[in-house]
């Protein structure tokens, strides 16, 4: 990782500098953040990954040496690296960045690394394969469809979890897509295909680098939202 660091304000504008460009321009800015991510990840208190996996493991019954894991929009492989340290030890990674994929490659801890662009391509997963299939953050209007979910479900075995978060931003097109979201969760519970395991709110995801904030003693926070199903048996 380099040892450059950006400021708080850098990274307002860094971020908001890929608000509105088409799919090829965001992975390209990804694929030069790829580099720092997670070091700015942390100046911006960037904490789903943390929260996700220690609330996966909380509700999680299973032995995690023996689980397989499918780690959706993977970036440079942070999720996997927390869940080692709780005993998951087998994982594959897909994700729209190639510079993501090459510093995942750098941690070793995956069989697989696939490059997709979620949404467009079809989810690079065989049909009912996973123990628990992980997507944090980038459920969001701007990232990853809602379409996107049922290829989240079809990857994990029957009796597998499915294990969501995503940040609730507080605009028109995020309470859609939170909306759009919900809906599809509800109905899939409705068909019969997965069982609501638990949701619980993040009131912390990450300070909200997406508007100004003129009091740095004062900074604002993003809330987020995390949801775990259980694949039905049948």
């Amino acid at each position: 990782m380099s040892d450059s660091s950006r400021s708080l304000d850098d990274l307002r504008t860094f971020v908001n500098s890929s608000a509105g460009v088409d799919l090829q321009q965001k992975m390209k800015f990804y694929n030069s953040w790829a580099e720092t991510y997670e070091q700015d990840s942390n100046t911006m208190s960037y904490r789903a990954p943390h929260q996700t996996v220690e609330f996966l493991f909380d509700n999680f019954s299973g032995r995690p040496e023996q689980v397989q894991v499918l780690d959706v929009a993977c970036g440079s492989g942070w999720v996997a690296k927390l869940m080692v340290e709780l005993g998951f030890k087998h994982f594959v990674g897909v994700d729209g960045s190639q510079g993501m994929l090459d510093q995942a490659a750098k941690t070793g801890l995956y069989k697989e690394l696939k490059l997709a662009f979620l949404g467009t391509d079809p989810l690079p997963a065989p049909t009912g394969m996973f123990d628990v299939v992980m997507i944090v953050g980038a459920l969001r209007y701007d990232f990853v469809p809602v379409s996107v979910i049922r290829e989240l479900y079809l990857a994990a075995k029957p009796g597998g979890h499915i294990c969501m978060s995503r940040n609730d931003l507080k605009s028109e097109s995020g309470n859609k897509y939170k909306v759009s979201m919900e809906k599809e969760l509800q109905l899939m519970e409705e068909e019969g295909l997965w069982s609501h395991v638990i949701t619980k709110e993040m009131d912390k995801y990450m300070i909200d680098v997406y508007s100004n904030c003129e009091d740095a003693q004062n900074e604002k926070y993003l809330s987020g939202t995390m949801y775990l199903y259980r694949k039905s048996l049948n």
